[in-house]
């Protein structure tokens, strides 16, 4: 094994424990998938980055690592092939349907050892959704299915080895009992809070704060611009990166970091190119803001195609984007007692809660009730009882992309923790980006046809 593949190895391993992400319908630590992937890739050739890119492949998607993080580690090259693997539609770019069009054509750009990676994903994603849970397996087939008409350029074997395994397993779905019902995907949010979902009031969250709210105005130079001077135009100001300018025009960046040392050197031998994904228009919601901050150190702000703004990632910590993520988190909260009422009618819900927690209810009941407050007994659940609730009904664990009892019982604490942080003005960016990262998906897929 080469050193950069160990390296690699440990730096994905790592990523996905941190979260502890698993995969979603055989629960198994996720590196199972990663090494899965490797080996099919390793199989055909023995190129240490695209091995290397088969382990890092969902890292920038799914953990708080970016591809600056996989640049500065491991290299130009290998961050254009995770970038290339790296989804680019965002939560809130409409229906299942229209995000996974915009990612099946950015595949359709990627170089062809980035489709050779992406066919061993599909192989092994193909092996275990199909395994594990037919009734998404209908909906995954005809997606990978519009894949692999894009994915002609990867090796050979790997695309044979896939249409083999497509082919194989929609027979087998085709011929399956009707009362497993394959044709029904699970049922997403939208489905269990029909109420919630079309409200004003979460049409007014998802608008009232915007990318505008948050950005600074970006300092630029000339690329040609000596670095000396652009560093201390930037240490005077405070400013961590600035604009470069190609031809007067804001094409890339350059980070404090890489020229503060310089000296009459033009600052543009520096610069880090501004990629299409990375910009937004001033009224951009801010769940497009922590997508694009998932996959990128910094998302950047237009005005008439001219990038004049940044939004770096602490700017997650400012008050606005505090209070977006309250108010998230309470509408999530609101929305767990319809989904509770749903799934446990006739408040059954009352017989998988913890007397003692019950009972706490109770006294919140009747102390309102006292001060002429009257409710139902579940408006006094606390949001913790009202998940222990939801793990007991595996549908609606699903609809909460929660693959598993431990798996929501962790998002749970987190999502606890992140709260906590909020109301008390603590660092959200360093103890809670991931839960960040959950519950603006959450809310972003809330209210869109799955």
């Amino acid at each position: 094994m080469s050193d950069l593949i160990q390296r690699v190895q440990a730096f994905a391993t790592s990523a996905h424990q941190r979260i502890g992400h698993r995969r979603k319908y055989s629960d198994q630590p996720y590196q199972v998938h990663l090494e899965a992937v490797a080996r099919l890739v390793a199989s055909v050739t023995d190129d240490p980055e695209m091995i290397g890119a088969a382990r890092l492949h969902d890292v920038v998607e799914d953990t708080p690592a970016t591809l600056g993080d996989i640049e500065r580690e491991f290299g130009p090259a290998m961050a254009a092939l995770v970038q290339d693997l790296t989804d680019v539609s965002r939560p809130s770019g409409g229906n299942r349907a229209v995000r996974k069009e915009m990612d099946r054509r950015h595949t359709a750009h990627a170089s062809a050892r980035a489709k050779t990676v992406k066919l061993a994903d599909l192989i092994d994603n193909c092996q275990d959704i199909t395994g594990h849970e037919t009734r998404f397996a209908r909906v995954f087939l005809g997606e990978m299915d519009a894949l692999l008409a894009v994915l002609g350029e990867g090796h050979a074997t790997l695309l044979k080895k896939a249409r083999t395994l497509h082919g194989d397993c929609l027979k087998k779905l085709l011929t399956a009992r009707a009362d497993h019902d394959p044709g029904s995907p699970p049922a997403g949010l939208a489905s269990f809070f029909p109420q919630l979902a079309s409200s004003t009031m979460l049409r007014r969250f998802r608008e009232v704060f915007a990318a505008g709210d948050i950005a600074e105005p970006l300092l630029s130079f000339d690329a040609e611009a000596p670095e000396c001077t652009s560093a201390r135009i930037m240490k005077s100001r405070r400013l961590r990166i600035a604009g470069t300018r190609v031809d007067g025009v804001v094409q890339a960046y350059v980070g404090l970091s890489d020229i503060e040392n310089g000296d009459d050197t033009p600052s543009g031998r520096h610069l880090q190119p501004i990629s299409p994904d990375q910009v937004l228009g001033l009224d951009a919601p801010l769940m497009d803001v922590v997508g694009i901050l998932t996959r990128h150190d910094h998302c950047f702000v237009s005005v008439f195609d001219s990038v004049v703004g940044v939004i770096e990632r602490d700017a997650v910590n400012h008050p606005v984007v505090r209070m977006w993520l309250f108010d998230a988190i309470t509408l999530y909260e609101m929305a767990l007692c319809p989904l509770t009422q749903q799934v446990f009618p006739e408040g059954k819900w009352q017989d998988v809660l913890p007397a003692t927690r019950l009972e706490k209810a109770r006294e919140l009941q009747r102390e309102r009730g006292r001060r002429n407050q009257h409710s139902d007994l579940i408006d006094w659940l606390q949001l913790t009882d009202k998940a222990q609730i939801m793990l007991e009904h595996q549908p609606a664990r699903e609809a909460l992309g929660l693959s598993s009892k431990r798996v929501a019982k962790q998002v749970i604490k987190d999502l606890e923790s992140l709260r906590n942080n909020l109301a008390h003005s603590q660092d959200i960016v360093s103890h809670d980006w991931v839960q960040i990262i959950r519950i603006t998906q959450r809310m972003a897929e809330l209210g869109l046809p799955q």
